[in-house]
């Protein structure tokens, strides 16, 4: 109803040009619009009063759509049938009038006729694109998909051609929620137009309703590697078709096959396996790097697959629970990657890994501060790469008990790139690192400052930081709360993830009615999340978002909600409603646009 009514708004807008004059009476807009009124109140009498004095005037053909329908409802078959025949005796061009005649037919329950006039105007089809095109979009119009999806199959047979129509029969498909229909017309398509697999992705996994759709799917795209197994669009479908339900092993073991039967240089492998890490499948993604090593040295992507391995690995042993002598392995071998590589600008990468795991997680921080005030002696490095070095070597200062080395270096960042978003983030260490000494107005005079930011994030980060300080400073019993809190936020900071929840749970027994709840319950969200307890850290952040709607950490936790629901928790319907929620409550949020895309791809829109 409501695509008949904004077409025919349209028609009447631009063929009426808003006012009609006929025969000396002039019928003004408020005609139209009062019977449009009373056909979406359903009051079709009304409507049919004033559109039967409307559509009796010459040039009236605006009006037809509206008056038929209005009939058709009113059951005065007869006068629709009447006026039907008119029109197509006097625009016989027109496939509309016929195919609502047709539909009349369908109505009054004579299907036999209406297939008569349906199937005459479809066998009498040219071989002409337009009218083909023009015919299908008619039936479309009157809601009959089935018959516009003929025109369209019949169309391809007549010019010889199985790639046309395709959009349309998708739209068709997609709108009816066809799925067989719609997993066949991506295969038929996507192996003359890889370019859709992006949108074939995003559609089918918004369609789809559970692991039988994607195993259907799976028999399917399997079929058509049978028939063309060098189809790299198939393959890469196959392997997102196995990441949704999880089957990564299968989905490496497809890639690797390809790849050695088409005797391919890794490339679509390599590809691939960043997914896998994306989500969390690090073995499978060790399992391909280590395959793609075996191409030797000579290959274009043996340094990266072996940079992305240790990588892979860095990502394994920092998670959750790590083991100290694990680290050290991969400590091991990212030195063995730099003596194999030597220390230059394109082994920086390793360096700094190198110097996070000692700093942070085999408490060896001298040796981590050592690394990288070497690093800083490499030749041919660029000035940002100069900039984060000393950024992350004032943090790891910290760590050694030198906060005015640490000052000192945040200070010469900050000046060195004065309004770039390098220069915004180490003024902000600069004031984190005061939080955590307690100058708590040293540091909320350097996150006013950073609230014109250019960097969203970091004007984000400076506002809640001042948000903080200032709502917790009223009196000295905040301020002594405020200080735990700092000195926990320090130890979460330096990687003591148990000391640092001990801390945070003792500001409610020093300060049984401080102001920090919330703030509390994001840290410990944060410390369980990087510990991969990630339903205990939704639990916690759905407390956040519902017990402190007005806070100034709401939004950040539905974001980051939805964020583990998408991602983690792989639960795409949760992750929707938390990212819808922060949309229309929070819009003016700076986690709102990216809330809002992902809200989108998750529903399939944009494709």
């Amino acid at each position: 109803m409501n695509r008949l009514i904004l077409s025919f708004l349209l028609m009447v807008s631009l063929g009426a040009k808003a006012q009609i004059f006929l025969q000396g009476q002039q019928m003004g807009p408020d005609d139209t619009a009062l019977a449009v009124q009373y056909y979406q109140d359903g009051e079709f009498e009304k409507a049919a009063v004033i559109l039967e004095r409307l559509f009796a005037r010459p040039n009236n053909e605006n009006y037809f759509d509206l008056y038929f329908s209005t009939l058709t409802k009113l059951k005065r078959y007869d006068v629709a049938e009447k006026i039907a025949k008119k029109a197509i005796k006097q625009h016989p061009e027109n496939d509309a009038y016929a195919i609502a005649l047709g539909k009349l037919y369908q109505e009054k329950g004579d299907v036999q006729q209406a297939n008569r006039i349906f199937n005459d105007m479809i066998a009498k089809l040219p071989k002409d694109e337009f009218k083909i095109r023009n015919l299908a979009n008619n039936f479309y119009r009157y809601e009959n998909y089935e018959l516009a999806v003929q025109t369209f199959k019949h169309g391809r047979r007549l010019l010889g051609n199985d790639q046309l129509f395709t959009f349309e029969l998708l739209n068709i498909y997609r709108f009816k929620k066809d799925k067989p229909m719609l997993m066949q017309e991506y295969l038929d398509a996507i192996e003359t137009m890889p370019q859709l697999l992006p949108q074939a992705e995003a559609v089918l996994a918004a369609i789809f309703d559970d692991k039988s759709d994607y195993q259907t799917f799976q028999t399917a795209i399997l079929r058509k590697i049978q028939k063309a197994p060098d189809t790299e669009a198939y393959i890469q479908l196959l392997t997102w078709n196995y990441i949704q339900q999880q089957e990564f092993d299968m989905a490496l073991r497809q890639l690797i096959a390809f790849d050695k039967r088409t005797k391919a240089d890794g490339g679509t492998l390599f590809d691939a396996i960043y997914t896998f890490s994306e989500n969390g499948a690090y073995e499978a993604a060790i399992k391909g790097y280590e395959y793609l090593l075996t191409k030797g040295k000579d290959n274009q992507y043996y340094l990266p697959s072996k940079i992305e391995m240790l990588n892979t690995k860095y990502s394994i042993q920092t998670a959750g629970k790590y083991n100290s002598a694990d680290l050290q392995l991969l400590a091991k071998d990212y030195e063995g990657l730099l003596d194999e590589n030597g220390k230059n600008k394109n082994t920086l990468f390793a360096i700094k890994k190198l110097a996070n795991l000692y700093a942070y997680y085999l408490k060896q921080a001298p040796r981590a501060e050592k690394g990288l005030e070497d690093a800083l002696q490499i030749p041919g490095i660029n000035q940002q790469d100069v900039g984060q070095l000393k950024l992350d070597l004032g943090d790891i200062f910290i760590l050694t008990n030198q906060p005015w080395e640490a000052f000192l270096v945040y200070e010469q960042v900050t000046k060195q790139f004065e309004g770039q978003p390098i220069g915004n983030e180490a003024r902000f260490r600069s004031a984190r690192l005061s939080f955590y000494q307690g100058n708590f107005e040293y540091s909320n005079a350097q996150c006013l400052v950073l609230k014109a930011a250019t960097s969203q994030l970091i004007a984000n980060d400076a506002l809640n930081l001042s948000l903080l300080i200032s709502d917790n400073i009223q009196t000295p019993a905040d301020s002594n709360a405020l200080k735990m809190y700092a000195d926990a936020e320090m130890l979460v900071f330096r990687n003591l993830p148990t000391e640092a929840i001990a801390k945070l749970d003792s500001i409610s027994i020093a300060f049984p009615d401080n102001g920090l709840t919330d703030a509390v319950l994001m840290s410990k969200a944060r410390i369980l999340i990087k510990s991969s307890d990630y339903q205990k850290a939704a639990d916690i952040l759905k407390k956040v978002s519902e017990v402190f709607k007005d806070g100034i950490w709401t939004d950040d936790a539905l974001f980051t909600l939805g964020d583990l629901y998408e991602k983690k928790l792989n639960d795409s319907n949760q992750a929707k409603l938390y990212f819808q929620k922060l949309i229309t409550d929070y819009p003016g949020s700076m986690f709102s646009a990216e809330a809002r895309k992902r809200f989108r791809n998750l529903r399939g829109d944009g494709v």
